[in-house]
This record gives structure tokens, C-alpha cells and sequence, in this order.
């Protein structure tokens, strides 16, 4: 795998792809070349049958993703046709990221604003440090947030609590944020990664096909009902009783023994 920049980093370790957001300077806000790179790391770990789950971070301590890195706008958005074709590359990246087959868990310390914000609730899990601040500024800069990253804030947190993130654009502190369901917990800071890293290797050790099962379901369920796809659903059913981990899975039990899936 090859990146046009330093501004993000992949690595693999253990079935864990590790995507972090390398602009501490900026606090990690996401620049256009990044937005790039983002798909071809999860291109990458798509094709890798030895990750079976990616965790995203941002570098250093200060900040998951702050949001857009605005100190290129001036030249990467300074006009409609520009602003359009940015649109596209980090919309095309975002769809790469909320359409990934494995499980995707955003480990959060510090700022998570913005765009930032999009990007973890496009994870399927979230885990915080005590000291992350969470929050949307559009109402303090005159924009509108995109209609897929409030889809998915209101699916997480209702459309009550989703107004009041995005009427009054305040930053919510890691416990109103995990008591309105937009993380899953709170971890202490020095126990984040090992416990993000554990939490990762055991979804790894369960059974691809079933994972994947629950996440396309799940997805499905949060559908309007005329919008689902019962047929995918019936057919990845069909997969994983089909599948040699089934039969591994079964053996396994009747045997008192740890499994070994491999995803076929």
C-alpha cells in the first residue's frame, strides 16, 4: 500500500487494521489528500483476509479528528467547481467508510468536532477518554451539515437530543455523550487503547461471516421498511450455515475448545 502522504498512517497487528489521522498540528483535522488516503487504507484492509476489524485514531493526545482542515479551503474550496470536486473525493471516502464489510471502531481521545464527529459515527462502536469534548459548530459558521452525518446522529441519539447538539452547536463532555448514546463508553485514559485493542481481538477471534451478518442487519434494520434489503439478508443467512465456520463453530463446542474461523 502506497500513500500520497504522511498526514495518515496504516498499520496491521494482530487481525487489527490501525488507521490513524496524522495531523496533530492541525488537530488532526482532515485535509483533502487525507480524505484520498482514507480510501486506499480501507481498500486495502478490505482485501486483507488477516484484518478482521479496523480501529481508527488520531495521533497524539489532543484530538480524534477536529474537522475539516479549513486552512485549505482558500485554495482547495476557493470556488463552486472546487468546492464540488473536494465534495466529492471526501463524500466518495465517507460512503467507503460507512459501507466497510468489517467491523470499524473509532478510539477517541480528546476534540471530536465537526466533520471529526462524522467520521466516528460512521464506526460501528465508539470508546472516549474521560476528557473528550464532542460537537457540531455548523450553527456557528453559517453552514449545513451533510444529511447522512445527521441520519446517523439521530439514529444514535433521537432527533430530540440531535437538535439540541445542533441548535445550539455546544460541545457535549465524554458522559453526556455516552449517557446520550453517542459513544458506547467511557474509558480511562490510560486503559483506551488496551482496552480498544482486546475489544478488537475478540470480535476478530468470533466468526467473519457471522460479524458481517450482524452489521449488514443491523444497517438494514435502520432502514424505513420499504428501503430493506430482505433478500441480501436471506441470502447471508444462507452463507454462514453454508460456511465451513459453521461446521467449525459447532465442532468447536462439542468439543470444549476455542474455535478457528477463517471466514470461508
Amino acid at each position: 500500500m502506497e500513500l500520497q502522504t504522511d498526514k495518515m498512517i496504516a498499520s496491521k497487528e494482530n487481525g487489527i487494521g490501525w488507521m490513524t489521522f496524522n495531523n496533530p498540528a492541525r488537530r488532526n483535522a482532515t485535509s483533502l489528500e487525507m480524505w484520498q488516503a482514507i480510501e486506499v487504507i480501507l481498500k486495502d484492509f478490505a482485501e486483507d483476509d488477516s484484518v478482521r476489524v479496523v480501529v481508527m485514531k488520531g495521533a497524539g493526545d489532543k484530538a480524534f479528528v477536529s474537522g475539516a482542515d479549513i486552512s485549505e479551503f482558500k485554495e482547495k474550496r476557493n470556488n463552486a467547481e472546487a468546492a464540488a470536486e473536494y465534495t466529492r473525493i471526501s463524500e466518495s471516502a465517507r460512503a467507503s467508510l460507512a459501507n466497510f464489510s468489517k467491523p470499524v471502531i473509532a478510539m477517541i481521545k480528546g476534540y471530536c468536532l465537526g466533520g471529526g464527529l462524522a467520521v466516528a459515527m460512521s464506526a460501528d462502536m465508539r470508546f472516549a477518554t474521560e476528557d473528550s469534548q464532542f460537537g457540531v459548530p455548523a450553527a456557528r459558521l453559517g453552514i449545513a451539515y451533510g444529511f447522512e452525518g445527521l441520519r446517523k446522529m439521530v439514529s444514535l441519539v433521537g432527533p430530540a437530543m440531535a437538535n439540541e447538539i445542533m441548535f445550539t452547536a455546544r460541545r457535549l463532555n465524554a458522559e453526556e455523550a455516552a449517557a446520550a448514546g453517542l459513544i458506547n463508553r467511557v474509558i480511562p485514559t490510560d486503559e483506551l487503547e488496551d482496552t480498544v485493542r482486546k475489544l478488537a481481538m475478540t470480535i476478530g477471534r468470533n466468526a467473519p461471516l457471522s460479524v458481517n451478518a450482524s452489521k449488514v442487519t443491523i444497517k438494514e434494520i435502520l432502514k424505513d421498511a420499504e428501503d430493506r434489503d430482505m433478500a441480501r439478508l436471506e441470502e447471508i443467512t444462507k452463507t454462514c450455515f453454508d460456511s465451513a465456520d459453521y461446521k467449525e463453530g459447532r465442532e468447536a463446542f462439542m468439543e470444549k475448545r476455542e474455535p478457528v474461523f477463517t471466514g470461508r
